[in-house]
């Protein structure tokens, strides 16, 4: 078995470095896929994947470890920035306000804190450990990429052997926390909940007083017109429609049902086919007659409604308006499905790439409609490749682009993490630039963000494994936990206490928060084991995309912190 041996510790190039980076990859993925007690670790299993192989010697070049580490972080944050940007907006606005206040209020502290603990808690040579504690102890794989290219950065111009060494810490500093980053979480919710003697009938009563929108989910009203005030007015004229979230889409008049258009003019004893949320249903109809016992839907008609999807690039960034749909089709476009949010059509709502239309009228009209936006499965489904690496040449132009601020010594750069990440948050908001257009489906973008976290890891790991199990037992390894353990948890705690007592805020919201405030999947999947709610998800979701970028932003603003004071 000489020639195993020799394949595994005597050769180089190109076909041993993709050998054993495989190797790690595998191993690391199975070893996250192993459950204990409904807890794993997840992607991180990768990295103490590469720990073991580094610490038994397995050796790839370099340079070759170089470029597979940096390729990864480059895909990896490219490919966040792509999923997050369409929804970052849309996140700080109405109820999800005060839980990104409170999710960024917990990034701060654990940042704050982690600085105090490097200046005051570990030697000034073990800051980049604190950088890697920081990334482990919030279980943001990002923040530990972004951070440990700002600090090779940073150190580029010392001797090779102390960069090497400096280099290998923040992945030490991660290994070490990342067990507890996930346990901690997990540990702050039961505390929470013993703390404030939590049970399931105190909830439902805290969720009703708290909820501002009863019933968010669009629905469907048969409505007479019996109010004087609005005959002979039409549509786009009657007050109570205006701005109310509401759309008609069908009207009965006589035996017939007739698609509805803004210069439709009502007329008693019309029934109005309206969508809208419950609430705004209930107001429109107090304001143009009563509930009428007929459902449009069901009558005989030549209208029909079906689902449209935005595929050609032509509609994108349009509105439904600015299309002139009505007017060209006669159709009326009801509501846009956009993942998995559905709400009504309005002015001021641009097509996105793979928003989903549901446009009454009849047969040939919708068939022409469904021409003009494209309406393919296939190429909803199939990534484009060029804008891809387009987008991805920007974002290392823009990273390598040197910023000059006041009081700094030395320019600063966005770097490969955060150059490829504020790049596809831009582009992926914009949508679309000439023929090119930045939406990635979600396994393609799957795929290659976790082709590029795994490459990443695996290079981290394979650097850092060699001094591992030496920091642990005989260095500062428990020094670096009992830190870790700090910063997982304190900040939890301060932000969900005040956030319960003076905010009331429900607990399963608070779960949900906890957990996206470390964008922890495996923490969400406890919290929503506690209840049969969605609660949980939805205050995770709210807070995701900005958590996403205060984490990386953070991690490198601590490495420009520490190395230009």
């Amino acid at each position: 078995m000489s020639w195993v041996h020799e394949l595994l510790y005597g050769e180089t190039g190109v076909a041993h470095a993709v050998l054993i980076l495989s190797l790690v990859a595998a191993l690391g993925l199975a070893i996250g896929a192993i459950k204990i007690f409904r807890i794993s670790l997840g992607i991180a299993g990768v990295l103490f994947a590469g720990l073991i192989f580094g610490h038994f010697h397995f050796h790839v070049e370099k340079d070759i470890l170089d470029f597979a580490r940096d390729f990864g972080l480059i895909l990896f944050v490219y490919t966040i920035g792509v999923q997050v940007g369409p929804g970052f907006v849309a996140s700080l606005k109405k109820q999800g306000l005060p839980l990104n206040l409170m999710a960024a209020s917990i990034v701060l502290l654990g940042a704050l804190l982690t600085l105090g603990v490097a200046r005051w808690g570990l030697p000034k040579a073990d800051f980049p450990a604190a950088i890697g504690m920081y990334s482990g102890a919030t279980t943001n794989t990002p923040s530990l990429a972004a951070s440990s290219q700002a600090i090779g950065e940073a150190v580029s111009s010392i001797q090779p052997a102390l960069r090497a060494d400096i280099l290998k810490m923040p992945g030490l500093g991660y290994a070490v926390a990342y067990p507890f980053g996930v346990i901690g979480i997990i540990f702050s919710m039961l505390l929470l909940r013993v703390v404030f003697r939590i049970t399931p009938e105190k909830e439902k009563e805290l969720l009703g007083k708290l909820e501002t929108t009863p019933d968010e989910k669009l629905a469907t009203a048969n409505i007479a017109v019996s109010n004087p005030g609005v005959e002979g007015l039409a549509l786009d004229r009657v007050p109570a429609l205006s701005g109310s979230g509401v759309v008609v889409s069908r009207v009965l008049r006589g035996d017939i049902p007739q698609v509805a258009h803004p210069d439709t003019v009502l007329g008693m004893g019309d029934v109005l086919l309206a969508v809208g949320t419950r609430p705004a249903l209930e107001q429109f109809t107090l304001a143009v007659g009563e509930e009428a016992p007929v459902d449009l839907r069901a009558l005989p008609s030549r209208i029909s409604a079906k689902r449209i999807l935005v595929t050609k690039s032509q509609a994108l960034n349009k509105t439904v308006h600015s299309l002139g749909l009505d007017r060209r089709f006669n159709v009326i476009v009801t509501r846009i499905r956009r993942g998995d949010i559905e709400f009504v059509v309005t002015s001021d709502v641009h097509l996105q790439f793979g928003d989903s239309l549901m446009v009454v009228g009849e047969e040939d009209a919708i068939q022409k409609v469904s021409d003009e936006l494209g309406n393919s499965v296939k190429r909803l489904n199939q990534g484009q490749i060029i804008p891809v690496f387009i987008g991805i040449i920007l974002g290392v132009i823009i990273g390598s682009w040197p910023i000059h601020l006041p009081g700094f010594p030395a320019p600063i750069k966005l770097g490969l993490a955060g150059g490829p990440l504020v790049m596809a948050l831009i582009l992926s908001r914009v949508g679309r630039i000439g023929p090119l257009v930045w939406h990635m489906p979600n396994s393609a973008n799957h795929m290659l963000r976790e082709l590029g976290i795994v490459l990443f890891l695996s290079c981290v790991g394979l650097v850092s494994g060699d001094k591992f199990v030496n920091i642990l037992l005989h260095g500062h390894g428990l020094q670096w936990m009992a830190y870790g353990a700090l910063i997982t948890v304190l900040p939890l705690l301060v932000v969900s206490f005040l956030a319960r007592i003076f905010y009331k805020l429900d607990y399963y919201s608070l779960c949900g928060l906890m957990a996206g405030s470390m964008t922890d999947p495996p923490a969400l999947a406890f919290a929503g084991s506690l209840t049969n709610s969605d609660t949980p998800g939805i205050a995770y979701a709210t807070v995701y995309p900005l958590v996403m970028l205060l984490r990386v932003i953070s991690a490198q603003a601590m490495v420009i912190f520490f190395f230009h004071p």
